[in-house]
């Protein structure tokens, strides 16, 4: 029997500076996709992406809740989270406060 499924959230500088987030099972194919122009329509035109955080959640649901966080932030805000640390905090605290709500 196969183990949990793992997913990421991770955040990108398009091209034109623009910074785009975003939850996948394979982060390296998923940017291949952005950079192909078959991934999420924001980055169409946008490429190539630089990856400049990633975040390994424990499922879906996690990546999911953690992204809409992220999505949430300034773009200074965002740009922090290239900070390991800052982005495993953040995490956390994500995660608390969504076990604290249920």
């Amino acid at each position: 029997m196969a183990g949990p499924e793992r997913w990421y959230v991770y955040l990108a500088c398009c091209n034109d500076g623009s910074l785009y987030t975003g939850i996948a099972k394979d982060v390296a194919a998923r940017i291949a996709a952005h950079d192909a122009g078959k991934g999420a329509r924001y980055t169409k035109g946008r490429g190539p992406l630089t990856l400049l955080a990633l975040r390994r959640c424990a499922s879906k649901g996690d990546a999911l809740r953690l992204e809409l966080a992220v999505k949430r932030l300034s773009r200074q805000e965002k740009k922090r989270l290239g900070n390991v640390r800052r982005f495993r905090s953040f995490a956390e605290e994500v995660r608390a406060s969504t076990e604290q709500t249920r």
